[in-house]
């Protein structure tokens, strides 16, 4: 049975959540703080967490950071924050998924499942566009010679670029391919792709490598 975790300061939430999760075959465990959950996952590792943002104490995006310095567990943002920076900074932190609350909890199902089938990156062998390298099999990412920090989704991101290399992917095959998604929040490719620009391209506001074709997609180019 999957385990999940959720890290919910708000009881009434936090309650309702675990039981409609264990309604939907999750063995679900729920802590009001990231201090005790970080402790939960330590000791007794869930397959998924969701986080609040608004936290006592330790806040959602600390808590995420922490727990991506340990392990790779997917981790789903669940929040009423719905502003963009919020969005941002914590893909950044880890984040594998950020979903704005009021929550439906089927919907949030199929993507923690989603999540739990992504297996490794697609195997093709290094590509190179310029002084950028891509190499799935090292689970590398360089420039110039040196190599660029990348979450788990923006290395699985380059990789799916990569493979479809001078092809144009549209944002809904990304959430496909990347995301393991049917549907979703078109904004978290459109994010992560703004994050890959500022760690991969010399000037991200004039990319030379990720580009965008207004209206259909992103490709990456030699």
């Amino acid at each position: 049975m999957t385990a999940v975790l959720v890290i919910e300061d708000d009881a009434r939430i936090r309650l309702a959540m675990v039981l409609a999760l264990e309604d939907e075959g999750y063995d679900t465990h729920g802590v009001a703080t990231a201090e005790e959950g970080l402790r939960w996952q330590r000791t007794t590792p869930a397959d998924n967490v969701l986080v609040d943002l608004m936290l006592p104490g330790m806040d959602g995006f600390e808590c995420i950071r922490q727990l991506r310095r340990d392990d790779d567990v997917p981790i789903v943002v669940i929040s009423a924050r719905d502003d963009t920076h919020d969005i941002v900074a914590a893909l950044e932190a880890g984040a594998d998924d950020y979903v704005v609350k009021p929550v439906a909890i089927k919907e949030l199902s199929a993507r923690l499942r989603a999540l739990r089938r992504r297996g490794r990156a697609t195997q093709v062998s290094a590509q190179v566009f310029g002084d950028l390298e891509i190499s799935p099999e090292a689970g590398e990412v360089r420039r110039a010679g040196r190599p660029v920090p990348v979450t788990r989704t923006e290395f699985r991101l380059l990789c799916e670029l990569a493979e479809h290399a001078g092809k144009v992917l549209s944002r809904q095959q990304l959430l496909q391919r990347v995301w393991g998604y049917d549907t979703g929040d078109e904004r978290l490719v459109d994010v992560h792709v703004g994050r890959v620009r500022q760690k991969i391209e010399p000037d991200p506001t004039n990319p030379r490598h990720l580009v965008t074709l207004r209206g259909l997609g992103y490709k990456l180019q030699r």
